[in-house]
């Protein structure tokens, strides 16, 4: 993209936006100049930041697949979605259950517009713009309570969205709000950046870097130990093979094989049912 479109009303395309970073990692044309920056600058300590994004997407779509057609989920919660793009989750769930229904929640006006565009035809989904920092405001959405029905499970989905959160939002009480509300029976999705620690200190050290750049450039972003990460889900059962590398989730057996190199022990994830 060498030529940036003109923003829709009311947003600021000098101003960078997570959705639009990762858009940008995975090959969409719906980012400008300022998100470029951002993703150009950490692609120079990570090269394979694409490949970290589309192997996050291949989790995204192995853990709809298993909770529709093994663990009988008919509905999710995504927060943090992003921009749509292919392999959508109620792309993959109505594959498996055509009466799966999915609220994708968002904060970046772009990704309303799109999202509403892209779903005007589908009656499966919706997407409404809230920011995961309010999650009684997600919880109370109108159409949140139109699509979901809070009395049987849920799949509550956050995929790289809490390790923007600093500390100091206290994360931990954003996903307990979120947790809490969701039945019994449900089952939470988590990726999230991972700072490896004395495992690997070269990792390590280039996982600090980035979050320094993020946290330059967009305001937020936290590399959390395992230990950090778990933190989320306590009380809840995690399911096997745990907390894992993207790669490492379930693969399918006729995956292709993973090419990521920097950021393969640095963006982990989990499934976790609540009991």
């Amino acid at each position: 993209m060498t030529r940036d479109k003109a923003a829709p009303a009311g947003i600021d395309p000098t101003i960078p936006s997570v959705a639009r970073v990762y858009d940008f990692f995975l090959g969409g044309k719906d980012n400008f100049e300022a998100d470029r920056k951002v993703a150009e600058h950490a692609l120079r300590i990570t090269p394979d930041g694409p490949a970290a994004g589309q192997a996050n997407r291949a989790f995204l779509r192995r853990v709809i697949r298993f909770l529709v057609a093994e663990a009988g989920i008919d509905q999710f919660l995504d927060i943090g979605s992003g921009l749509p793009t292919q392999g959508n989750v109620h792309e993959v769930a109505t594959e498996q259950n055509p009466k799966a229904q999915v609220v994708y929640v968002d904060n970046d006006p772009i990704v309303l517009a799109h999202g509403r565009a892209l779903l005007a035809a589908e009656g499966t989904a919706t997407v409404i713009q809230a920011d995961i920092r309010e999650p009684q405001e997600i919880l109370n959405h109108p159409d949140a309570r139109r699509f979901l029905d809070f009395d049987r499970p849920i799949g509550l989905l956050l995929f790289a969205i809490l390790h923007h959160l600093g500390d100091d939002e206290d994360p931990r009480a954003v996903a307990a709000a979120l947790i809490d509300a969701l039945p019994s029976g449900s089952y939470v999705a988590i990726s999230h950046f991972r700072d490896p620690g004395e495992r690997d200190p070269e990792g390590s050290r280039k996982a600090r870097e980035v979050e320094r750049v993020f946290n330059e450039s967009l305001g937020t972003g936290r590399w959390r130990t395992d230990e950090e990460i778990l933190s989320f889900v306590d009380g809840l059962t995690v399911l096997e093979p745990g907390l894992v590398p993207l790669a490492e989730w379930r693969p399918e057996p006729d995956a292709p094989a993973t090419v990521q190199t920097d950021t393969y022990h640095t963006f982990v994830g989990l499934l976790a049912r609540k009991p």
